[in-house]
């Protein structure tokens, strides 16, 4: 059975399991509950393990591999301008939609009163206390951290991406046996690190399972149905972005079947929908689109650890939704200028927010200080927030992989997605790099 028909299997016995499971329920004295959470937990620990060091490795050896300079400020302004379209694009998406369902007015009067604050609001309000705009300083300052080491302990991946960018970019230029034996040895690691990756993909299926089983057990099935038309706003939106634009865009920029890239996707997609976080399945991404798409490993490993950190297409269309859901629940009437004021707060925070605990709710907290409303309206959300922040991160993922199937093709790769995923995947990984290219 391929992957992502196991992954796929996984998910829906784990809903049955978290269906037929309480938060009390135990087996042979062993609370159940925990044992879905000790097996989601190690799946998730195990795959953050490999994120900094694929990361530096993969970035370092990617600019090693783009070639001159010229080269390198070619590809490194196309990857920026592409990400940059497509998250505003989403940020679009959803500001379209949410006023076409104003999601937020019932029977013509504000929902506020209907919908009331979820019961954990108070401990949200504990995580995003303090924070605010003030926040994008601390961003910048994370660029350049005095300290590599305690950044990667905290999951600071910009002051990594940065390091990782300067050492490869004078990597390139330092000649003689010192460095080519350097450039061996980080790409030496990095195969290392993929080896590494593998075997835990091994092991995703009864990862997800758990995961998918703790989540279920805890919210039930029904537990999105207090705010089903602001769920279903933003399900539509982000779906509308995911399969009706950036599906448009590979068959259009990059001359591609979409169904082609979305089949290659698919194990990363579901892992990224189970764990939602998409640093969590950055290596599973690497490997669906070095393997399955054909993208060379000098594009990909440049372009996808910028965009698990940077791009965030269902994150800022997310963003957008609540806002404008919560500010039609309070009964506020937004002007075109707020409108405009929100779309780009959201883009901003998307880019710069996803390093920061509660990421979604701490940007949604900055969108709705700038637009005049308090931030305990965010308890409005709260309900639906866990699933629909698995769909935002498989969008996220997604997203990641489209512009690096776009960038690969404006580089010249003929062998993107024009392989059928069986070739790609009996090829090996030693054969499957010979064909897309080092």
């Amino acid at each position: 059975m391929k992957l992502h028909h196991q992954i796929f299997l996984a998910m829906l016995i784990g809903a049955a399991l978290g269906a037929v499971t309480q938060e009390q329920s135990t087996l042979l004295g062993v609370p159940v509950l925990a044992s879905y959470d000790l097996v989601g937990t190690l799946f998730i620990n195990a795959l953050k393990m490999v994120v900094v060091p694929l990361i530096v490795t993969a970035i370092i050896s990617g600019m090693v591999g783009v070639g001159g300079g010229k080269n390198l400020g070619r590809m490194g302004m196309k990857t920026v301008g592409l990400y940059m379209m497509t998250t505003l694009a989403a940020v679009l998406t959803g500001l379209l939609l949410v006023n076409l369902f104003t999601p937020g007015i019932i029977d013509g009067e504000p929902a506020k009163d209907l919908l009331g604050l979820a019961r954990d609001t108070g401990t949200v309000m504990e995580k995003i206390e303090g924070r605010g705009a003030g926040d994008f300083t601390a961003i910048l300052l994370q660029m350049l951290p005095p300290n590599l080491v305690q950044a990667a302990a905290n999951g600071q991946m910009l002051g990594l991406i940065v390091f990782a960018l300067l050492f490869g970019f004078y990597l390139r230029t330092e000649e003689g046996p010192a460095g080519e034996s350097l450039r061996n040895m980080i790409d030496g690691i990095y195969q290392v690190v993929m080896r590494i990756t593998m075997l835990i993909i091994r092991f995703t299926p009864l990862g997800v399972m758990a995961l998918i089983a703790a989540t279920v057990t805890r919210t039930g099935l029904d537990a999105i149905e207090p705010l089903a038309w602001f769920f279903l706003c933003a399900v539509i939106a982000l779906a509308v972005h995911a399969f009706v634009f950036m599906p448009a865009l590979i068959l259009l920029m990059a001359r591609r079947s979409p169904l082609r890239h979305l089949q290659a996707m698919t194990p990363a997609l579901l892992t990224a929908f189970s764990s939602a976080s998409s640093a969590a399945t950055l290596p599973l991404t690497m490997e669906c689109v070095q393997k399955r798409s054909g993208v060379s490993r000098r594009t990909s490993s440049f372009v996808l650890p910028l965009g698990a950190t940077v791009n965030m297409d269902g994150t800022a269309l997310y963003e957008c939704v609540a806002a404008m859901f919560i500010a039609q629940a309070y009964g506020l009437e937004l002007s075109l200028a707020t409108q405009f004021m929100i779309v780009i707060t959201a883009l901003l925070t998307s880019i710069g927010v996803a390093s920061i605990p509660a990421a979604s709710l701490v940007a949604i907290t900055v969108i709705l200080g700038a637009i005049g409303l308090p931030a305990e309206a965010i308890g409005l959300i709260l309900v639906t927030d866990r699933v629909l922040d698995m769909c935002r991160t498989a969008v996220n993922v997604w997203g990641d992989s489209v512009v690096t199937v776009l960038l690969a093709r404006s580089e010249g790769e003929e062998r993107v997605l024009s392989l059928p995923v069986d070739d790609m995947e009996a090829a090996g990984p030693e054969k499957a790099e010979a064909r897309t290219g080092p």
